[in-house]
């Protein structure tokens, strides 16, 4: 006899099949679990409130509909199944038209590739989502109790990744509306043919493969700049280029109309020089945009006509020292 069967007031936890339980979803399981939203507020650390069954939202019927005590609609899909792709585009589709900030999903089997997407939706927006498994158990001959297990929900580190994933896309977005507006304008031709996009800088040609004509920006500033890279190997060459048009720095500035930010970059295989635009970046209110970049597309033009003349005088190649 085994140690478990002979230790008195000691039983065997058994898992009973669901369907012996709550034999239909909606009409069983549903019903039981508004009764007793509790045992799904101790297993989520939730305090749902106002529990209604079969909502509807277009032609489908949502299976629950709970509030929190702090605010906020929660939709809840009950699947005593495997979890499947129908189930989550309900889960989906009744947040939106419920707009509700909380989703529980509870499923017999949740599958890893449902498990990885709720993750992602708790990664990539600002709403909750919570996977659930449903199982029922009993010891001996006792009646069968749920057991409710949180496979993957909100955490402060998901909302952490959220508000980085969130931020990185306004960032993005905002760029994009930048340039959009930059290369719209008459007096930014160099760049007019340009396609915005949401990077950091947009550039054209200077005549020179490899010494591309840059505008860039940041949240708090922004400026034009001779970009000087000429590929993998030309680290030497970068550096004689930039070189020979420091040593014509003071004609270069005084063509330019001021001062410029001569960056060498030793430790980096490009060099660059650079008009700063301190007057503000992405981050300005759009009512000073247009402020801003004027100055911007003026150090450009500016830039471009005290460069041209030395660029196309440039001694290419590098041969190393004599």
């Amino acid at each position: 006899m085994n140690e478990l069967a002979a230790a008195p007031g000691i039983g065997k936890l058994e898992r009973v099949a669901l369907r012996e339980v709550w034999r239909h979803e909606a009409y069983d399981f549903t019903r039981w679990l508004q009764d007793n939203i509790d045992v799904l507020n101790e297993a989520l650390g939730l305090s749902l409130v106002n529990v209604e069954r079969e909502q509807a939202a277009g032609s489908f019927s949502i299976d629950l509909v709970a509030e929190r005590e702090s605010g906020g609609k929660v939709i809840i899909e009950n699947q005593l199944e495997k979890s499947n792709h129908d189930h989550l585009g309900k889960v989906l589709t009744y947040m939106v038209a419920m707009e509700a900030q909380t989703a529980i999903w509870i499923v017999a089997e949740p599958r890893p590739e449902h498990v990885s997407v709720v993750a992602w939706l708790n990664e990539s927006s600002s709403s909750d989502f919570y996977l659930v498994k449903v199982e029922a158990v009993r010891i001996g001959v006792s009646p069968p109790a749920p057991l409710l297990t949180l496979i993957v929900g909100p955490s402060a580190e998901t909302a952490a990744v959220s508000r980085s994933k969130r931020e990185f896309a306004e960032r993005h977005d905002v760029r994009q509306n930048w340039w959009a507006r930059l290369v719209a304008r008459p007096d930014a031709k160099l760049h007019s043919h340009i396609t915005p996009g949401p990077s950091t800088w947009i550039g054209v040609t200077s005549g020179v493969r490899g010494l591309p004509l840059n505008y860039v920006i940041t949240q708090q500033d922004c400026g034009a700049e001779l970009y000087i890279d000429r590929g993998k190997g030309s680290d030497a060459e970068n550096k004689s280029i930039f070189d020979q048009l420091f040593t014509r720095r003071d004609e270069i500035e005084q063509a330019f109309g001021g001062p410029l930010s001569w960056e060498r970059l030793d430790e980096g295989r490009a060099s660059r020089i650079r008009a700063r635009v301190t007057a503000g970046g992405y981050r300005a209110p759009e009512e000073e945009w247009d402020t801003i970049q004027t100055q911007q597309v003026s150090a450009m033009n500016r830039l471009h006509k005290a460069l041209q003349p030395h660029l196309k005088s440039l001694k290419l190649g590098y041969e190393g020292p004599e």
